[in-house]
Protein backbone atom coordinates (compact mmCIF):
# COMPACT_ATOMS: atom_id res chain seq x y z
CA UNK A 1 0.00 0.00 0.00
CA UNK A 2 3.06 2.65 0.56
CA UNK A 3 3.14 2.43 -3.07
CA UNK A 4 -0.93 3.59 -3.72
CA UNK A 5 -0.72 6.00 -1.33
CA UNK A 6 0.34 9.41 -0.81
CA UNK A 7 3.25 10.09 1.43
CA UNK A 8 1.39 12.77 3.00
CA UNK A 9 -1.53 10.36 3.95
CA UNK A 10 0.85 8.27 5.72
CA UNK A 11 2.63 11.55 7.64
CA UNK A 12 -0.84 11.82 9.72
CA UNK A 13 -2.36 9.63 12.94
CA UNK A 14 -5.38 8.49 12.98
CA UNK A 15 -7.71 11.39 14.04
CA UNK A 16 -9.00 10.45 18.31
CA UNK A 17 -12.58 10.78 17.70
CA UNK A 18 -13.20 9.73 20.83
CA UNK A 19 -15.00 6.26 22.52
CA UNK A 20 -19.16 6.07 22.36
CA UNK A 21 -21.08 5.38 24.56
CA UNK A 22 -22.14 1.92 23.47
CA UNK A 23 -18.28 1.11 22.85
CA UNK A 24 -17.66 2.10 26.74
CA UNK A 25 -20.66 -0.19 27.89
CA UNK A 26 -19.75 -3.04 25.69
CA UNK A 27 -15.84 -3.09 26.98
CA UNK A 28 -16.20 -1.93 30.58
CA UNK A 29 -19.75 -3.15 31.72
CA UNK A 30 -20.52 -0.36 33.75
CA UNK A 31 -24.50 0.66 33.45
CA UNK A 32 -23.68 4.35 33.94
CA UNK A 33 -21.76 6.31 31.56
CA UNK A 34 -20.71 10.25 31.97
CA UNK A 35 -19.34 11.18 28.54
CA UNK A 36 -17.09 14.38 28.98
CA UNK A 37 -14.77 13.08 25.93
CA UNK A 38 -15.62 15.04 22.87
CA UNK A 39 -17.32 18.68 24.30
CA UNK A 40 -20.88 17.94 23.55
CA UNK A 41 -23.71 19.73 25.20
CA UNK A 42 -24.96 18.28 27.96
CA UNK A 43 -28.75 19.73 27.40
CA UNK A 44 -29.06 19.04 23.78
CA UNK A 45 -30.73 21.33 21.42
CA UNK A 46 -33.31 23.78 21.27
CA UNK A 47 -36.88 21.93 21.59
CA UNK A 48 -37.73 24.34 18.71
CA UNK A 49 -35.55 21.57 16.69
CA UNK A 50 -37.24 18.64 17.84
CA UNK A 51 -40.35 19.99 15.98
CA UNK A 52 -38.70 20.97 12.98
CA UNK A 53 -37.24 17.79 12.39
CA UNK A 54 -40.90 15.86 12.51
CA UNK A 55 -41.46 16.94 9.16
CA UNK A 56 -38.50 16.55 7.36
CA UNK A 57 -39.17 12.47 6.06
CA UNK A 58 -40.86 14.08 2.85
CA UNK A 59 -37.27 15.62 2.31
CA UNK A 60 -35.34 12.38 2.17
CA UNK A 61 -36.02 11.99 -1.48
CA UNK A 62 -34.87 15.34 -2.58
CA UNK A 63 -31.10 16.85 -2.31
CA UNK A 64 -31.30 19.51 -0.12
CA UNK A 65 -30.48 23.10 -1.39
CA UNK A 66 -26.84 22.93 -2.50
CA UNK A 67 -25.88 26.72 -1.28
CA UNK A 68 -28.46 26.45 2.34
CA UNK A 69 -29.56 29.73 0.67
CA UNK A 70 -32.04 30.19 4.36
CA UNK A 71 -30.01 29.35 6.39
CA UNK A 72 -27.26 31.45 4.89
CA UNK A 73 -29.83 34.30 4.87
CA UNK A 74 -30.20 33.89 8.73
CA UNK A 75 -26.89 33.90 9.73
CA UNK A 76 -25.98 36.87 7.64
CA UNK A 77 -28.64 38.88 9.22
CA UNK A 78 -27.67 38.15 12.58
CA UNK A 79 -24.40 38.53 11.98
CA UNK A 80 -24.70 41.66 10.29
CA UNK A 81 -22.64 40.06 6.81
CA UNK A 82 -23.42 39.54 3.51
CA UNK A 83 -25.02 36.58 2.82
CA UNK A 84 -22.33 35.94 0.06
CA UNK A 85 -19.88 35.86 2.53
CA UNK A 86 -21.17 33.14 4.49
CA UNK A 87 -20.44 29.53 3.24
CA UNK A 88 -21.83 26.47 4.85
CA UNK A 89 -19.73 22.90 6.09
CA UNK A 90 -20.63 19.66 7.45
CA UNK A 91 -19.51 21.03 10.59
CA UNK A 92 -16.97 23.65 10.54
CA UNK A 93 -13.73 21.04 10.21
CA UNK A 94 -14.90 20.19 7.06
CA UNK A 95 -14.44 24.06 5.85
CA UNK A 96 -10.89 23.52 7.65
CA UNK A 97 -10.56 21.13 4.54
CA UNK A 98 -11.92 23.19 2.13
CA UNK A 99 -10.24 26.12 2.72
CA UNK A 100 -6.67 23.83 3.04
CA UNK A 101 -7.86 22.34 -0.19
CA UNK A 102 -8.39 25.50 -1.68
CA UNK A 103 -5.37 27.68 -0.95
CA UNK A 104 -2.13 25.68 0.27
CA UNK A 105 0.26 24.13 -1.97
CA UNK A 106 3.23 21.66 -1.68
CA UNK A 107 5.63 22.92 0.67
CA UNK A 108 3.61 26.23 1.47
CA UNK A 109 4.54 26.96 5.73
CA UNK A 110 1.28 27.28 7.74
CA UNK A 111 1.31 28.36 11.29
CA UNK A 112 -0.49 26.76 14.41
CA UNK A 113 -0.34 26.99 18.01
CA UNK A 114 0.68 24.04 19.64
CA UNK A 115 -1.07 22.03 21.27
CA UNK A 116 -3.26 22.03 18.32
CA UNK A 117 -6.89 20.79 17.40
CA UNK A 118 -4.89 17.93 15.30
CA UNK A 119 -7.73 19.30 12.45
CA UNK A 120 -5.41 22.50 12.06
CA UNK A 121 -2.70 20.41 11.05
CA UNK A 122 -3.62 16.86 9.14
CA UNK A 123 -5.42 19.18 6.24
CA UNK A 124 -2.79 21.31 5.78
CA UNK A 125 -0.15 18.13 5.95
CA UNK A 126 -2.35 16.29 3.52
CA UNK A 127 -1.64 19.14 0.96
CA UNK A 128 1.83 18.90 1.05
CA UNK A 129 1.84 21.84 3.39
CA UNK A 130 4.89 22.15 5.92
CA UNK A 131 3.04 22.54 9.34
CA UNK A 132 5.15 24.94 11.87
CA UNK A 133 4.21 24.85 15.97
CA UNK A 134 3.74 27.68 17.79
CA UNK A 135 3.57 25.87 21.66
CA UNK A 136 2.13 28.36 24.40
CA UNK A 137 3.68 29.76 27.24
CA UNK A 138 4.60 28.18 30.65
CA UNK A 139 0.97 29.15 31.17
CA UNK A 140 -0.84 28.03 28.57
CA UNK A 141 -1.61 31.98 26.76
CA UNK A 142 -0.72 31.75 23.00
CA UNK A 143 2.28 33.03 22.22
CA UNK A 144 1.90 35.99 20.08
CA UNK A 145 5.26 37.04 19.43
CA UNK A 146 6.09 33.68 18.44
CA UNK A 147 3.26 33.25 16.28
CA UNK A 148 4.26 36.68 14.29
CA UNK A 149 7.73 35.35 13.82
CA UNK A 150 6.96 31.77 12.93
CA UNK A 151 3.81 33.68 9.97
CA UNK A 152 6.95 35.18 8.17
CA UNK A 153 6.67 33.56 4.27
CA UNK A 154 3.58 31.56 5.67
CA UNK A 155 0.87 30.87 3.53
CA UNK A 156 -1.76 30.26 6.28
CA UNK A 157 -1.61 30.90 10.00
CA UNK A 158 -4.89 28.40 11.51
CA UNK A 159 -5.47 29.72 15.15
CA UNK A 160 -8.51 28.64 17.37
CA UNK A 161 -10.19 30.72 20.43
CA UNK A 162 -10.18 30.03 22.75
CA UNK A 163 -7.82 27.63 21.95
CA UNK A 164 -8.52 23.39 21.55
CA UNK A 165 -7.70 21.32 23.77
CA UNK A 166 -6.33 24.12 26.01
CA UNK A 167 -9.10 26.93 26.66
CA UNK A 168 -6.29 30.10 26.62
CA UNK A 169 -7.81 32.63 24.59
CA UNK A 170 -7.00 36.20 23.04
CA UNK A 171 -8.56 39.84 23.58
CA UNK A 172 -9.55 42.20 21.04
CA UNK A 173 -6.26 43.51 21.08
CA UNK A 174 -3.68 40.68 20.67
CA UNK A 175 -6.31 39.81 17.60
CA UNK A 176 -5.66 43.14 16.08
CA UNK A 177 -2.12 43.28 17.08
CA UNK A 178 -1.37 39.38 15.18
CA UNK A 179 -3.19 40.45 12.55
CA UNK A 180 -1.39 43.61 12.09
CA UNK A 181 1.43 41.98 11.86
CA UNK A 182 0.67 38.85 9.43
CA UNK A 183 1.99 39.08 5.64
CA UNK A 184 -0.39 40.54 3.40
CA UNK A 185 -0.87 37.26 1.50
CA UNK A 186 -0.68 35.01 4.68
CA UNK A 187 -4.35 33.30 5.58
CA UNK A 188 -6.40 34.27 8.91
CA UNK A 189 -8.36 31.08 9.33
CA UNK A 190 -9.90 32.04 12.81
CA UNK A 191 -11.56 28.92 13.99
CA UNK A 192 -14.47 29.93 16.77
CA UNK A 193 -15.94 26.37 17.12
CA UNK A 194 -16.56 27.70 21.09
CA UNK A 195 -17.30 31.42 20.83
CA UNK A 196 -20.52 31.32 22.21
CA UNK A 197 -19.17 30.01 25.43
CA UNK A 198 -16.50 32.42 25.52
CA UNK A 199 -17.87 35.77 24.25
CA UNK A 200 -18.06 38.96 26.91
CA UNK A 201 -15.52 40.82 28.01
CA UNK A 202 -11.78 40.22 27.16
CA UNK A 203 -12.56 37.63 24.57
CA UNK A 204 -11.64 38.71 20.87
CA UNK A 205 -15.15 38.23 18.69
CA UNK A 206 -13.01 37.46 15.32
CA UNK A 207 -15.91 39.01 12.89
CA UNK A 208 -15.76 42.63 14.93
CA UNK A 209 -12.30 42.87 15.03
CA UNK A 210 -11.60 41.63 11.22
CA UNK A 211 -15.03 43.29 10.00
CA UNK A 212 -14.08 45.55 6.91
CA UNK A 213 -10.09 44.26 6.87
CA UNK A 214 -8.20 44.92 3.31
CA UNK A 215 -6.59 40.92 3.51
CA UNK A 216 -7.47 37.48 3.75
CA UNK A 217 -9.45 36.00 6.40
CA UNK A 218 -12.12 33.64 7.25
CA UNK A 219 -14.32 32.78 10.57
CA UNK A 220 -15.34 29.51 11.43
CA UNK A 221 -18.13 28.74 14.10
CA UNK A 222 -20.44 25.57 14.77
CA UNK A 223 -23.95 24.35 15.83
CA UNK A 224 -22.05 21.03 16.97
CA UNK A 225 -21.32 22.38 20.37
CA UNK A 226 -23.47 25.36 22.02
CA UNK A 227 -25.92 24.28 20.01
CA UNK A 228 -26.30 20.85 20.09
CA UNK A 229 -26.14 19.09 16.51
CA UNK A 230 -23.26 17.49 16.84
CA UNK A 231 -24.94 14.44 15.07
CA UNK A 232 -26.43 16.68 12.41
CA UNK A 233 -22.92 17.60 11.54
CA UNK A 234 -23.56 21.82 10.69
CA UNK A 235 -20.91 24.41 10.43
CA UNK A 236 -20.12 27.95 9.00
CA UNK A 237 -17.63 30.36 7.67
CA UNK A 238 -17.57 33.78 7.32
CA UNK A 239 -14.99 35.15 4.55
CA UNK A 240 -13.53 38.74 4.38
CA UNK A 241 -13.13 38.17 0.48
CA UNK A 242 -16.18 37.21 -1.63
CA UNK A 243 -13.69 35.66 -4.15
CA UNK A 244 -12.37 33.36 -1.34
CA UNK A 245 -16.39 32.19 -0.43
CA UNK A 246 -16.72 31.92 -4.82
CA UNK A 247 -13.11 29.59 -4.82
CA UNK A 248 -14.14 27.41 -1.68
CA UNK A 249 -17.94 26.95 -3.13
CA UNK A 250 -15.60 25.48 -6.12
CA UNK A 251 -13.84 23.09 -3.79
CA UNK A 252 -16.84 22.17 -1.61
CA UNK A 253 -19.04 18.87 -2.56
CA UNK A 254 -22.30 20.66 -3.59
CA UNK A 255 -24.18 18.94 -1.32
CA UNK A 256 -22.62 19.10 1.77
CA UNK A 257 -24.68 19.84 4.38
CA UNK A 258 -28.09 17.66 4.06
CA UNK A 259 -31.52 19.12 4.37
CA UNK A 260 -32.04 17.70 7.91
CA UNK A 261 -29.31 19.46 9.13
CA UNK A 262 -30.06 22.76 7.51
CA UNK A 263 -33.55 22.65 9.12
CA UNK A 264 -32.40 21.64 12.45
CA UNK A 265 -29.73 24.86 12.45
CA UNK A 266 -32.54 27.16 11.44
CA UNK A 267 -34.27 25.80 14.66
CA UNK A 268 -31.53 26.12 16.35
CA UNK A 269 -30.55 29.19 15.52
CA UNK A 270 -33.53 31.19 16.35
CA UNK A 271 -33.66 30.28 19.98
CA UNK A 272 -31.72 32.41 21.84
CA UNK A 273 -32.93 31.36 25.27
CA UNK A 274 -32.27 28.05 24.70
CA UNK A 275 -28.39 28.75 23.78
CA UNK A 276 -28.38 31.71 26.60
CA UNK A 277 -29.51 28.18 29.32
CA UNK A 278 -26.42 26.26 27.56
CA UNK A 279 -24.03 28.77 28.23
CA UNK A 280 -25.16 29.39 31.85
CA UNK A 281 -25.03 25.90 33.07
CA UNK A 282 -21.31 25.40 31.33
CA UNK A 283 -20.25 28.69 32.99
CA UNK A 284 -21.66 27.32 36.06
CA UNK A 285 -20.73 23.49 36.19
CA UNK A 286 -16.77 24.79 34.47
CA UNK A 287 -16.60 26.73 37.81
CA UNK A 288 -17.41 23.46 39.74
CA UNK A 289 -15.16 21.15 37.75
CA UNK A 290 -12.49 23.61 38.47
CA UNK A 291 -13.32 23.62 42.15
CA UNK A 292 -13.40 19.54 42.13
CA UNK A 293 -9.88 19.30 40.17
CA UNK A 294 -7.92 22.14 43.02
CA UNK A 295 -9.35 19.98 45.93
CA UNK A 296 -7.81 16.90 44.19
CA UNK A 297 -4.49 18.20 43.78
CA UNK A 298 -4.69 18.90 39.67
CA UNK A 299 -3.49 21.84 37.79
CA UNK A 300 -5.64 22.99 34.64
CA UNK A 301 -5.39 25.94 32.17
CA UNK A 302 -8.05 28.81 32.39
CA UNK A 303 -10.73 28.10 30.17
CA UNK A 304 -13.15 29.86 28.03
CA UNK A 305 -14.82 27.07 26.32
CA UNK A 306 -16.88 24.20 27.45
CA UNK A 307 -14.04 21.98 28.69
CA UNK A 308 -10.76 22.12 30.84
CA UNK A 309 -7.01 20.65 30.51
CA UNK A 310 -5.65 18.86 33.03
CA UNK A 311 -2.35 17.95 33.93
CA UNK A 312 -2.67 14.67 35.14
CA UNK A 313 1.64 14.53 36.53
CA UNK A 314 1.27 11.31 34.68
CA UNK A 315 0.53 9.05 32.07
CA UNK A 316 -3.05 10.81 30.70
CA UNK A 317 -4.01 7.12 29.01
CA UNK A 318 -3.51 5.30 32.20
CA UNK A 319 -5.66 7.96 34.10
CA UNK A 320 -8.46 7.84 31.36
CA UNK A 321 -8.33 3.97 31.83
CA UNK A 322 -9.20 4.18 35.62
CA UNK A 323 -12.33 6.75 34.63
CA UNK A 324 -13.31 4.84 31.85
CA UNK A 325 -13.71 1.34 34.55
CA UNK A 326 -15.97 3.58 36.33
CA UNK A 327 -18.04 5.03 33.36
CA UNK A 328 -16.55 8.37 32.89
CA UNK A 329 -14.97 9.15 29.41
CA UNK A 330 -12.74 11.82 29.07
CA UNK A 331 -10.10 12.56 26.35
CA UNK A 332 -6.58 12.04 26.55
CA UNK A 333 -4.77 14.10 25.20
CA UNK A 334 -1.77 12.66 22.66
CA UNK A 335 0.24 15.01 21.07
CA UNK A 336 4.03 14.57 21.79
CA UNK A 337 4.67 17.26 24.98
CA UNK A 338 1.45 17.06 26.13
CA UNK A 339 0.51 13.10 26.78
CA UNK A 340 0.24 13.79 30.34
CA UNK A 341 -2.94 16.16 29.86
CA UNK A 342 -6.66 15.11 29.64
CA UNK A 343 -9.17 16.90 28.49
CA UNK A 344 -12.51 17.10 30.19
CA UNK A 345 -16.01 18.56 28.88
CA UNK A 346 -18.33 20.19 30.99
CA UNK A 347 -21.32 18.36 31.75
CA UNK A 348 -24.03 18.98 34.01
CA UNK A 349 -24.03 19.05 37.71
CA UNK A 350 -24.62 14.74 37.54
CA UNK A 351 -21.82 14.31 35.28
CA UNK A 352 -19.66 16.37 38.07
CA UNK A 353 -20.49 14.77 40.78
CA UNK A 354 -19.60 11.65 39.22
CA UNK A 355 -16.17 13.00 38.14
CA UNK A 356 -15.63 13.38 41.45
CA UNK A 357 -16.47 10.06 42.83
CA UNK A 358 -13.96 8.51 40.22
CA UNK A 359 -11.16 10.82 40.01
CA UNK A 360 -8.29 9.46 42.61
CA UNK A 361 -6.63 12.24 44.08
CA UNK A 362 -3.77 13.59 42.47
CA UNK A 363 -1.34 11.36 44.22
CA UNK A 364 -3.28 8.40 43.45
CA UNK A 365 -3.29 9.43 39.45
CA UNK A 366 0.41 8.51 39.42
CA UNK A 367 -0.69 5.12 40.60
CA UNK A 368 -3.17 4.46 38.03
Amino acid sequence: MTDLVRAEVCRIAPYNAGLTIAEVREKYNVATITKLGSNENPIGPSPHVTQALRDTGALCALYPDPAGRSLRAALAHKLGVEAERVILGNGSEDLLSVVSRTVLRPGDKVVTPYPSFPLHEDYATLMGAKVVRVPVTSDFAMDIDRMLVAAQGARMLVLSNPMNPVGTWIDNGALARLVAGLPETCLLVLDEAYFEYARGGGYADGLDVLRGMDRPWIVLRTFSKAYGLAGLRVGYGVTGDLRLHDMMDRVRTPFNVNAAAQTAALAAWADEDHLARVVELATTERARMADLLRAKGYAYAPSRGNFLFVDCGTSSIALAETLLRQGVIVKPWKQPGYDRFIRISVGNSEDTLRLGDALPAHEAAGQA
